[in-house]
C-alpha cells in the first residue's frame, strides 16, 4: 500500500512540476536579481549579512574546521532552533495557537526561536498568518507563483512593500509585555550562544575548537536551518501530493521537506486545517513535532491540543 501510493504519486509530482498553473506560470519572471531590483527593492544589510553567514558556513569544509563536538552543536541546535524554536513555536504555538503552554514555556521556546535568526517572533508571525490569507496569490509574501528562488530565498532580501507591516498580524503577540520584549531583543540570544560557544571551545582546548563549534553550532547550522525553512515556502508549494485539493492554492505534502523541518512538510494537509497541531494525518506522515507537543501535554506542560478536523482516507 506504502509503496504503491508513491508509485502513484511519481507520476503526479512530475506533472506538477512541470504544469502547475497556466496563468500562475506567466508571473514567473515578475520578480527576479535585476539591477532594479538591486538598486531600489534590495535590502542590502540583509543580502550582506547573509552573505557573510554563508561564506562563514562554507568553512565547515576546512579540514581544520572539522570536529566532532562541532557535529554535535550543529545537531542539537538544529533541533533547539529550528526544531523547538520555529515549527514548534514560531508556527504551530504563536502563529495558529494550535496548543497552549505555561508562559515561563511558551518564552523560552520563542527564545529557542531567535536563533534561528528568521527575524523577531512577532514580524515572523505577522508574515504568515498573511501568507495563509493571501496562499499563492500576489499579495503572497514568497509564493513560488513569483518564481522557485522568489519563494525560496529573495524574499527575504527584499524590502518589505510600502505600506505593509508584518506586526498588523499579530496583534494578540504585541499586547504580551514579554514577547514584545523578545521581539526587540531577538538577535540576542544568537549573540550569546555564539560567544559562549567560541569562548567555552577556546578554554576546553584551543582557538581553533572555539572557531569550529562556531562554524558548526552557529553559521552552518543557521544557514541550514534557513533553507530547510524556505523549502516549506518554495518545495511544499511545487512539489508532492495533496490530501486535500481543496484549499485553494498549490500546498503540497513533501517527505523529504517533512524529514528536514520535523512535520512541516505536509504543508497541504497543514493549509486545509491550519490551527492542527497534527501536520502528519497519514500513518506513515512523518511529524516529530505533534510528538513532542504531546509529550509535553504528558508531561502537564501543554494543553488544548487542536486535533485534525478531518482524517484523509
Amino acid at each position: 500500500m506504502f509503496v504503491e501510493f508513491f508509485k502513484e504519486n511519481a507520476t503526479l509530482q512530475l506533472t506538477l512540476f512541470l504544469t502547475i498553473n497556466v496563468e500562475r506560470i506567466s508571473l514567473l519572471k515578475k520578480r527576479h536579481i535585476s539591477k532594479e531590483w538591486w538598486e531600489r527593492r534590495a535590502s542590502k544589510p540583509t543580502v550582506i549579512s547573509l552573505g557573510v553567514l554563508h561564506v562563514i558556513a562554507l568553512c565547515a569544509l576546512l579540514p581544520e574546521m572539522f570536529s566532532w563536538s562541532g557535529v554535535g552543536w550543529f545537531c542539537l541546535l538544529y533541533w533547539v532552533s529550528g526544531g523547538l524554536g520555529i515549527t514548534l513555536c514560531y508556527h504551530r504555538l504563536l502563529t495558529h495557537r494550535s496548543f497552549k503552554t505555561p508562559l515561563w514555556l511558551r518564552t523560552f521556546l520563542t527564545t529557542c526561536g531567535c536563533l534561528a535568526m528568521q527575524g523577531s517572533p512577532i514580524v515572523w508571525v505577522g508574515t504568515h498568518r498573511f501568507h495563509h490569507k493571501h496562499s499563492d496569490q500576489e499579495l503572497d509574501p514568497h509564493s513560488p507563483v513569483h518564481g522557485f528562488s522568489w519563494s525560496h530565498m529573495l524574499w527575504v532580501l527584499t524590502k518589505a512593500p510600502k505600506g505593509f507591516r508584518a506586526k498588523d498580524q499579530a496583534r494578540d503577540l504585541q499586547k504580551d509585555a514579554a514577547m514584545r520584549l523578545i521581539d526587540k531583543l531577538w538577535l540576542v540570544p544568537q549573540l550569546l550562544v555564539t560567544l559562549l560557544l567560541f569562548v567555552s571551545g577556546w578554554i576546553i582546548e584551543d582557538l581553533t575548537l572555539g572557531c569550529s563549534w562556531v562554524v558548526w553550532g552557529v553559521a552552518l547550522r543557521t544557514i541550514v536551518v534557513f533553507h530547510t525553512t524556505w523549502f516549506v515556502n518554495s518545495a511544499s508549494h511545487l512539489w508532492g501530493y495533496q490530501n486535500f485539493p481543496d484549499t485553494g492554492d498549490n500546498s503540497r505534502n513533501v517527505w523529504w521537506v517533512a524529514l528536514l523541518t520535523f512535520g512541516e512538510g505536509w504543508h497541504n494537509n497543514h493549509h486545509h486545517d491550519p490551527s492542527s497541531a497534527a501536520h502528519g494525518m497519514r500513518w506513515f506522515e512523518y511529524d516529530m513535532t505533534y510528538w513532542t507537543i504531546r509529550l509535553l501535554q504528558a508531561i502537564g506542560l501543554a494543553s488544548d491540543i487542536r486535533e485534525p478536523k478531518d482524517i484523509p482516507g
